[in-house]
């Protein structure tokens, strides 16, 4: 039932401002979950009557959509709690920059088509770091899997004592930028620089976020530099391609690229029933096949999405002593599909039209002019147009930045060619039938 927690915590982090989760919501712990109350650690008792006062209710609701009824919520202190690690002072422990999730290793990362280059490129960096794929640079959509393999890469140094706790630094981008805010503030900018530079391995999330900050890159410039010259591993994740991210100084750019990029794919069918066999499996969760079937089929694609899934499933049916099965999963997703189908994005239309020519969604966004990429590129700003409320602005930023009257000529180009053509007026509605079937 911890993952409930942390479910619960990812639908907060997206309705309240970064701060506001770091300071009140990350540090809450999991205790117990059983006779419709869920109990949670907190530091000290200012800090619960804060939670209770400001965020008590939002939790609640939360917790009654996932468990399908009302439930109570218990807090204990940290120095109430009787846990062997909050005796040792696990729990609470000062934030440092080598504290990795034991849950993401390499052993629990389910393996398939879609990943499998990258998590190959990141055990060989786990195991020969500095020496293989220096630097390593893994994008994907969000929730597929890039935060796990960094953690798995820091689970595997210290595991096997490769590299010292101390010189292994695992952080978002988003920290380094607010650590560099703060040390300007109060004039800590040498002490900000031996922190990073000193590491014998760095691993820094979602890169795409220091894009437009100056200040923040050319740090990030020297950093790097200062890391490689010395042959010390620089791993990178990014919702990105290098070339896509936007406001981002060419010459870091050109430094991604200098070791090996490595790609997330959505899961395939297969491999999400895989990733939810083994989610079910660490859950102590009895999962049918024909349900796990079920939803793979109908949850989004991101890994988070699948599990989040799974764990309202298991909450539901614990709760309601009943066993899990396609009606069960049907009842506790119902409103899941119904939000889903409701919205068709540029970013899955591109998905499905690359899906359907075979190639890749970069190509799309890209320049090249060959004539597949371009016919899939047409169609898929054409269905843009007609399944989106987005402006012919917004649709030509989606693709690669393309200026009005590029976006005007391809919906025109597509619209009076399904006139004439039949076989491509056939394949823009077998593309847009899946699109409203998703």
């Amino acid at each position: 039932m911890v993952d409930l927690l942390q479910y619960i915590k990812q639908k907060i982090a997206g309705i309240i401002n970064q701060d506001s989760y770091k300071t009140w919501i990350e540090p809450i712990k999991f205790s117990d979950f059983s006779e419709g109350v869920f109990s949670v650690i907190v530091p000290n008792e200012f800090f619960k009557d804060w939670i209770i006062k400001n965020f008590e209710p939002l939790f609640l609701t939360i917790l009654k959509d996932t468990v399908g009824k009302d439930v109570k919520m218990e807090y204990i202190t940290a120095k109430e709690d009787k846990s062997e690690d909050t005796k040792k002072g696990v729990v609470y422990k000062k934030n440092v920059y080598n504290q990795f999730n034991p849950k993401y290793t390499f052993e629990n990362f389910v393996v398939g088509s879609c990943n499998q280059f990258a998590n190959a490129a990141s055990l060989a960096v786990a195991t020969n770091p500095g020496k293989t794929y220096n630097p390593l640079f893994i994008y994907g959509g969000v929730g597929l899997g890039k935060t796990h393999l960094l953690n798995a890469i820091g689970n595997f140094l210290l595991k096997h004592n490769t590299v010292s706790q101390e010189r292994i630094c695992y952080i978002t981008a988003e920290v380094f930028t607010n650590e560099l805010i703060n040390s300007l503030k109060f004039s800590k900018m040498d002490e900000f620089r031996n922190k990073f530079r000193k590491m014998d391995v760095l691993l820094i999330d979602d890169i795409q976020f220091i894009a437009g900050k100056d200040r923040t890159q050319e740090e990030f410039f020297h950093t790097f530099n200062a890391l490689y010259d010395n042959m010390k591993q620089v791993v990178v994740t990014s919702d990105k391609f290098p070339r896509d991210i936007e406001n981002i100084e060419e010459r870091l750019r050109s430094r991604f690229e200098w070791g090996l990029i490595a790609d997330i794919q959505p899961p395939d069918i297969e491999t999400k029933v895989a990733i939810l066999n083994k989610k079910a499996e660490t859950e102590n969760i009895h999962l049918p096949l024909d349900v796990a079937f079920y939803i793979a089929s109908r949850a989004e694609n991101s890994v988070r999405s699948l599990e989040g899934a799974l764990i309202r499933i298991g909450a539901y049916a614990s709760l309601h002593n009943m066993p899990i099965d396609i009606k069960l999963a049907s009842e506790v997703m119902g409103h899941i599909i119904k939000e889903k189908d409701r919205e068709i994005t540029i970013d899955l239309i591109i998905k499905e039209v690359a899906s359907y020519f075979n190639i890749k969604t970069t190509d799309i966004k890209s320049v090249k002019r060959t004539k597949s990429i371009m016919l899939a590129r047409q169609i898929a700003i054409y269905l843009a147009r007609k399944l989106t409320n987005s402006s012919l602005v917004d649709i030509g930023s989606k693709f690669g930045g393309k200026d009005h009257s590029t976006v005007i000529h391809s919906i025109k180009k597509i619209e009076d060619e399904i006139k004439l053509k039949s076989d491509l007026k056939t394949i823009v509605e077998k593309i847009e039938g899946k699109l409203k079937s998703i």
